[in-house]
């Protein structure tokens, strides 16, 4: 992103701005008043800017940022405009000049071009800009060259300075100093995202792969296009990548970044069946280990979700995909009732953390009973006027008061945890689950399209876990005390197993979109160390 100074400076006759397109609309305007700061949100301002991370050339290819020249004009396209407008006479007075300049460090962040007749030429730190009189412009191009990191916040800022000539013992002295700050990214609205999903891993000891612009080209949704899983021999075992159907823009990832030396890929394409959401990966979990009815499933059992039994124009997940998976034998597929879901995925509604007890494990669903109780407690306890997403640009701010006295939105969480209910006791019986079990977290949703159900604040149960810490959507929801009460009542219940919480703000980058935190990553997990040939059918 780019924050953006420039006033308009008038000497004798003479105007200078440094401009860019801070209210995003794709033109660099002139003096736009808001140039000075960056605010998120659509009705936000300052202008953006990218890191030239995909590659122009088809053949021995490298990233365009890692190269100082241009070989394509079509590479401008990635970079942010920048101009230069002066206003004045044929020429400045004798030893005046124009200067464009960066700062050491921040020249490793960026890279600035210049628009010449002969064709376009770098920047590196300093650099005279050309005073052509009159009413003119001098056109540059700006990219990125590093995303925002541990060690690098994003911001760089650019120069541009009048300099006057002083005598032969003193250095030129700036008489007007204008900037332009830029805050680079991978996309407008995943930093806050990256940013709790670092913090997490760092907690946790895995490593971290982020997946660059250049590769997701635009899909974010990690999740949903694959899942890992291993093969395993006496002789030799690997991870392998199952590669969903959906084929979003993310669908050349598994083959072309993962599959290699000790690295399977699969996938199964259906000839005739149409592709729906429920063919996306976020629709396919697995349970820890079970015993049910004294049969040993030590490798768990795999959990898919579908249309509602007797329903015949429901969605499904392809018949291809589910042969798949029930051919590998060993983990027993169970299929959830899913389809009254806007996105159709059983990692809306339910997930399984570790605990220390013999069962291993709890089954985590998402629970509008427990939602209810939770804020009408809130509001006996006299915060009814405590808002939902408060503070949140890009959502309307609610009470307590006001949401519990909303029938349609209670209506609506009748029906949707009715579903849940069908799928709890499929659970239990498929499980082998006793009601102590499962822990139901406070959880609302609301109908949109087709009367499918979405999350109406961020999913809690939409997770990823890492052993004993668990990266959690924050839940925006009221504060009691300054706490937010969702993200007390998760830490609770989760505290009596051990496990710790990191409050991921996924709202702007997933939520808005229908997905939360485990749909926009994915993890590779150790194998069991159960043998799948030890097994008795």
């Amino acid at each position: 992103m780019m924050y953006c100074t420039c006033r308009e400076v008038h000497q004798p006759s003479l105007q200078i701005s440094l401009d860019v397109d801070a209210d995003r609309d794709g033109v660099v305007e002139k003096n736009n008043p808001n140039k000075g700061s960056w605010q998120w949100g659509s009705d936000g301002h300052g202008a953006v800017l990218l890191v030239n991370c995909d590659s122009e050339s088809k053949f021995r290819k490298k990233r365009d940022c890692e190269s100082d020249a241009i070989v394509k004009v079509s590479d401008l396209k990635d970079m942010s405009h920048m101009i230069v407008r002066t206003n004045g006479p044929s020429q400045l007075p004798e030893g005046y000049k124009l200067v464009l300049h960066i700062s050491q460090t921040d020249a490793e962040s960026v890279r600035i071009f210049r628009r010449r007749s002969e064709g376009t030429h770098g920047v590196i730190s300093k650099s005279e800009v050309p005073y052509l009189g009159g009413t003119s412009e001098v056109e540059f191009f700006v990219e990125g060259l590093r995303f925002p990191d541990k060690d690098f916040e994003g911001l760089v800022t650019i120069n541009l300075s009048l300099l006057e000539p002083c005598s032969e013992n003193f250095p030129e002295t700036p008489i007007f100093t204008d900037k332009v700050v830029f805050l680079m990214n991978n996309t407008s609205d995943n930093y806050p995202f990256l940013k709790g999903m670092r913090k997490l891993v760092e907690d946790s000891g895995p490593k971290l792969r982020v997946c660059s612009e250049n590769m997701n080209r635009g899909d974010r949704w990690m999740q949903d296009e694959l899942e890992f899983g291993y093969i395993d021999a006496p002789h030799q075992g690997f991870p392998v990548v199952l590669d969903s159907p959906r084929n979003g823009e993310l669908g050349d990832f598994p083959y072309e970044e993962l599959l290699g030396p000790d690295f399977g890929y699969v996938t199964r394409e259906p000839w005739t069946e149409e592709v729906t959401s429920l063919d996306s990966f976020g629709n396919l979990e697995v349970s820890p280990p079970v015993v049910v009815n004294g049969k040993s499933y030590p490798l768990g059992r795999i959990i898919i979700g579908v249309a509602f039994p007797t329903v015949t124009q429901g969605r499904n997940m392809t018949k291809v995909v589910q042969d798949f998976l029930y051919a590998q034998k060993v983990q027993d597929p169970i299929r959830l009732y899913s389809d009254w879901l806007v996105v159709g995925h059983v990692d809306e509604f339910m997930t399984f953390v570790p605990a220390p007890d013999k069962k291993g494990f709890r089954l985590l669903l998402a629970s509008p009973d427990a939602g209810y109780k939770l804020l009408r407690k809130v509001q006996e306890e006299g915060h009814g006027q405590a808002k939902l997403f408060e503070g949140l640009e890009d959502a309307d701010e609610i009470t307590v008061d006001d949401l519990l006295s909303n029938e349609k939105l209670q209506a609506e969480n009748r029906y949707v945890q009715n579903c849940i209910d069908w799928n709890r006791d499929v659970l239990k019986r498929e499980l082998g689950l006793d009601d102590e079990d499962i822990i139901d977290l406070p959880i609302l949703f609301t109908i949109l399209e087709d009367d499918r159900a979405a999350a109406y604040y961020p999913d809690m149960v939409n997770m990823i876990v890492l052993g004993k810490n668990l990266g959690v959507p924050k839940p925006f929801g009221p504060k009691v005390n300054g706490r937010c009460a969702l993200e007390a009542e998760m830490c609770s219940l989760m505290a009596q197993l051990g496990l710790r919480c990191t409050f991921i703000d996924d709202f702007a980058s997933y939520h808005k979109l229908l997905g939360e935190v485990h749909c926009g990553s994915n993890v590779r997990r150790e194998p069991f160390k159960t043998k799948w040939w030890s097994l008795k059918l």
